[in-house]
């Protein structure tokens, strides 16, 4: 079938045709590239459609909660069949792919939903075919005929899906599109198992065209566009940048930031880091935040400190490649400044208040009778109670260095860091990350972000990961064996 008739034909073609779901007037739908988040929220809240496409595909009637009427479904799906037909080229398949991603812009939440539903349920390997394969597989094993009964299964188990996805990374703006749609579908897989194998099969294909060796580290300077330090400014995930002085600040000689490009997405960093050039390990982030701060001679320092490393692309979640970000950056920086020894982390604490919220009365029992003494004592009560802490906590920058308050926050820290693991990894998903990559726990900060920010997440408690370049792997074996690797100075802090 040629272009033209397919077009034709296609529901992708049809908006004027296209009804809308019941109790919906077609003017009050919803347009764009993207539903906001709150949209999304919302119609996450009203439930997720009850019948499954299959069902949905043999009936004449679509249930309330339903975009597309049985009829425009069917259609829809063979509209997306079209595009891995056999018999159509790689190229012609983009087109066709390239058309339904233009009518996914213009189609409104619910719709789309519909759209990753088919992709989800109706383009799986045939389980006929994978059950041949197994028993041949089975058959062949010990024999020379194994290798290729082996790579039959692995043949037979990959689902049309893959193919789909596939012929989508053909135009253009094929992977943007890829990607932005798994951002939109993140916030109901949980809601609806259904959308898992489509999210599943993303992340392995982006695993592939992403992978490192296709990606670019690039420095990002002053001079650099505007629309790329605007992109900064807007991911930005672990300081907010507030103004354009401070980001000028975080592109000052003595800093450097860093990101990693893929040539199909080329004005957007996947990843980025900001490293601050310093003459000692960083116990608080104001000072490298201090826009009226003079610039240090970056000549002079012998510790970088990566204050902050940010993910762009929700739709890469999953995907890794910020380990290989500090490799490739610290090999940069050691080309630069030979005499940088020390390479370390300030680091945020996110999931540590609310741990610490609830495993309270755990640690306390943790500490000596004669610590538990004189908690009680600073906060008024013995022996001390959760709500006794939280309360003296309400003025957590006014309590002075000698605090009990102030010893056990850090006591509980050094055990959520050192001693809390979640099915073998930490249990705070920052150091999953830089542990994982064979990282220690160096130094606890007291108020060393005392931003509402830094409150809410941590009482303003910071931790330096350091990066000891001859132990990483040592580190990483550790954890393999559910041990965290932490410096002397943290041990003497763990209850």
């Amino acid at each position: 079938m040629n272009t033209p008739n397919w077009i034709s034909r296609g529901i992708f073609q049809r908006k004027a045709h296209v009804e809308p779901a019941q109790g919906q007037e077609q003017g009050a739908e919803k347009k764009g590239p993207a539903a906001p988040n709150g949209s999304a929220e919302a119609t996450s809240k009203k439930g997720v459609t009850s019948r499954s496409t299959h069902e949905r595909l043999q009936a004449q009637l679509r249930q309330r909660d339903e975009a597309l009427s049985p009829r425009l479904l069917r259609r829809a799906l063979d509209d997306l069949r079209a595009i891995i037909n056999e018999r159509v080229s790689e190229v012609e398949g983009g087109r066709r792919a390239q058309t339904l991603a233009r009518w996914y812009t213009d189609a409104n939440l619910e719709r789309r939903r519909d759209l990753w539903l088919l992709m989800s349920e109706q383009f799986v390997a045939d389980p006929a075919h994978v059950k041949k394969a197994q028993a041949q597989l089975a058959k062949a094993v010990g024999t020379a005929d194994e290798a290729l009964a082996e790579v039959e299964y692995r043949r037979a188990t990959v689902s049309p899906r893959r193919r789909l996805l596939q012929r989508f990374s053909v135009f253009p703006d094929g992977i943007r599109f890829l990607v932005d749609m798994r951002a939109e579908m993140t916030p109901f897989l949980k809601a609806d198992k259904r959308l898992q194998a489509l999210d599943v099969e993303m992340e392995y294909m982006f695993s592939t065209w992403f992978d490192v060796g296709f990606l670019e580290l690039r420095r990002i300077t002053w001079d650099s566009p505007a629309s790329l330090i605007e992109k900064l400014i807007q991911y930005e995930a672990v300081h907010d940048i507030k103004s354009w002085a401070d980001m000028k600040n975080r592109l000052d000689s003595d800093r450097r930031c860093y990101g990693f490009f893929h040539p199909r997405l080329p004005g957007v960093p996947l990843i980025f880091v900001e490293v601050a050039l310093v003459e000692k390990i960083a116990a608080s982030i104001t000072p490298l935040l201090d826009e009226s701060a003079d610039a240090a001679d970056p000549g002079r320092a012998n510790t970088a400190i990566f204050y902050s490393i940010s993910n762009t692309q929700v739709g890469l979640r999953g995907v890794s490649f910020g380990d290989s970000l500090i490799k490739h950056v610290v090999e940069t920086l050691k080309g630069e400044f030979p005499h940088l020894k020390t390479f370390a982390t300030l680091s945020p604490i996110p999931g540590f208040r609310g741990w610490f919220t609830r495993n309270c009365p755990a640690v306390l029992a943790l500490l000596p009778a004669k610590e538990q003494a004189e908690l009680g004592r600073a906060v008024g009560f013995e022996p001390p109670t959760p709500e006794h802490v939280f309360g003296a906590l309400d003025k957590v920058l006014d309590l002075p260095e000698t605090s009990a308050v102030r010893k056990f926050v850090l006591r509980a820290a050094a055990h959520y860091l050192g001693r809390e693991l979640t099915g073998g990894r930490p249990t705070d998903p920052v150091a999953r990350f830089h542990l994982g990559n064979g990282a220690r726990v160096e130094q606890l900060n007291w108020a060393a972000d005392p931003s509402s920010k830094g409150l809410k997440q941590s009482y303003g408690v910071m931790v330096n990961y350091l990066y000891d370049l001859k132990k990483l792997d040592r580190h990483r074996s550790l954890l393999w064996q559910g041990k965290v690797a932490v410096s002397s100075e943290v041990t003497a802090l763990l209850p």
